[in-house]
């Protein structure tokens, strides 16, 4: 997707956010931000910008599902179990070891989901315990990503329309990529919320989705869970981070989506990270 004649993005922006939503008690979606190179793993705030000269920066959105709290607990350990991994692979680029990056992350994901289901088989409050788990991986010129479950990432190119990157993981989901539902439809199926593929949530195996995406100056990416996109169509998303006058002045990208999205439907929890390159 990216021209060798065009020149990688050095600066990153982000902003971050969640919400509980108008009906839940609890959150049970999870975000991170974070940024590591060969000595250092630094945990990232709400927003902010930096340079990809010599760090990655890595973002992931997680939604937990499960009895009592046991979905919030997953969707933290979700997050919380990049930090061990990722680190080690810094550098994997400048070593030429770019077809790694899929085993790294499919690694990353197996780990996940073997705690998870640990839990789930030795705490009966924890019994089904899963969680959706999509992840972004930025060094310069690409985006690495890895994704199970319904979470989404989008694709902004500085040049062309909006693209959904992760594949749903459902039956409806499916349907929507085989052209047999259009967005609308596969909004008011009554199985859209039920996945094929988690991590934990009692699956035996996981096969998660990864891949990359070559990135130029001025694109954007969009992860977000689907409480947002139970709030927000996709082209109400594109216009809330392409058009400036549809954010209030000063205000981060993602709280405008996820408090848009909440005031639209909150029947979900919400949540959404913007990530801009330059």
């Amino acid at each position: 997707m990216r021209s060798e004649a065009e020149e990688h993005p050095t600066k990153i922006t982000w902003s971050g956010m969640t919400h509980p939503g108008k009906a839940r008690a609890n959150n049970e979606d999870a975000f991170l931000a974070l940024t590591f190179d060969a000595q250092e793993l630094r945990y990232l705030g709400k927003t902010g910008d930096s340079t990809l000269h010599n760090a990655d920066f890595v973002f992931a959105v997680s939604d937990g599902m499960g009895g009592a709290k046991s979905g919030e607990f997953a969707s933290r350990i979700a997050t919380e179990k990049i930090m061990r991994l990722l680190p080690k692979s810094f550098g994997m680029a400048a070593q030429g070891l770019a077809s790694g990056f899929g085993d790294v992350l499919t690694e990353l994901f197996n780990q996940v989901h073997r705690d998870l289901l640990k839990l789930g088989q030795s705490y009966s409050e924890c019994e089904g315990m899963g969680a959706t788990l999509t992840l972004a991986w930025f060094m310069p010129g690409w985006v690495y990503f890895a994704h199970i479950g319904d979470s989404r990432l989008y694709y902004l190119p500085a040049k062309g329309e909006m693209q959904q990157v992760s594949a749903d993981d459902s039956y409806v989901g499916w349907l929507r990529r085989n052209g047999k539902l259009n967005e609308r439809e596969q909004r008011f199926h009554p199985r859209k919320n039920i996945l094929s593929k988690a991590l934990g949530a009692g699956h035996q195996f996981v096969d998660p989705q990864i891949g990359a995406v070559g990135c130029n100056e001025g694109d954007r990416f969009l992860l977000c869970t689907d409480g947002v996109i139970d709030g927000l169509w996709d082209a109400a998303l594109e216009r809330l981070i392409r058009e400036p006058d549809a954010t209030p002045e000063n205000e981060a990208p993602a709280k405008t989506i996820v408090e848009a999205a909440v005031d639209a439907s909150g029947r979900d929890n919400a949540t959404a990270i913007v990530v801009s390159l330059s």
